[in-house]
């Protein structure tokens, strides 16, 4: 579904704010936990790559951590093939733009096209009840502008309501990390990795429509100017429908 969404002045670079989780600890895992490389450095690059400015934020600000199994160098190599990641790492100009993020406090969705949140392990913990993130990522929405979420990110989704008190996705369709491979990842590692899976809760809203694609498969969607995205391959997809409800 499209809509109109609402963009600064056409003569100028499009500008997103992209928010990434801060670090944490998994109650779960016991694991230190944080933002996904895929998730943040893919779609920076599709936004780059169209002459967008791109500011990166944290809702606390300051360095962030990334996830280890999202590491392209991690000793697993369970992501030794994100050759992006990999580059953005081992740039001293790009890697210095996660030693000093700013706080979402300082966002003027003014100065905005539209905001992108980074999943990772962390949001499911750092980002579920943060209501200042979820009425940031409200009055994103209801001025029309583009908001982009993917993977655990959209956990947010469950929460987040407009100035009607309504949740933002009744009557939407969206995506998010599928159950099965939640299922996947607790049997890849041999243990039950999150607190609670998000299709399972999304299930339980009444008038929204929750959907996914195929197991790990790059999958996104867009429901008016709410694009959501299912996974870590999913990241650059979702930031291609954002660029298209941009009007490039």
């Amino acid at each position: 579904m499209s809509a109109a969404i609402n963009t600064l002045d056409a003569g100028k670079p499009k500008r997103i704010a992209l928010i990434a989780a801060n670090a944490s600890t998994s109650q779960q895992t016991g694991w230190p936990i944080g933002f996904w490389w895929a998730e943040l450095t893919h779609p920076y690059w599709e936004f780059r790559e169209k002459g967008y400015a791109v500011d990166i934020f944290s809702p606390e600000g300051g360095a962030l951590q990334a996830d280890g199994f999202s590491d392209p160098e991690h000793e697993s190599g369970y992501s030794a093939h994100d050759l992006v990641s990999l580059g953005f790492k081992h740039s001293p100009s790009h890697a210095q733009l996660l030693e000093q993020t700013r706080p979402i406090s300082e966002i003027n969705i003014n100065d905005y096209d539209g905001v992108f949140l980074t999943g990772g392990q962390s949001p499911m913990y750092t980002f579920i009840n943060n209501t200042a993130l979820h009425q940031l990522v409200a009055r994103f929405h209801e001025a029309k502008k583009a908001v982009g979420i993917v993977c655990h990110a959209t956990c947010v989704l469950l929460k987040a309501t407009g100035s009607d008190g309504k949740l933002l996705v009744e009557g939407k369709t969206w995506t998010g990390f599928a159950d099965s491979e939640e299922q996947f990842a607790d049997n890849f590692v041999g243990m039950k990795i999150q607190p609670f899976w998000i299709e399972t809760e999304a299930k339980k809203i009444p008038n929204t429509n929750f959907i996914t694609g195929g197991l790990f498969k790059p999958f996104a969607v867009r429901d008016g100017n709410l694009i959501t995205g299912q996974q870590q391959y999913s990241g650059a997809a979702t930031a291609r429908l954002m660029i298209e409800a941009l009007g490039v």
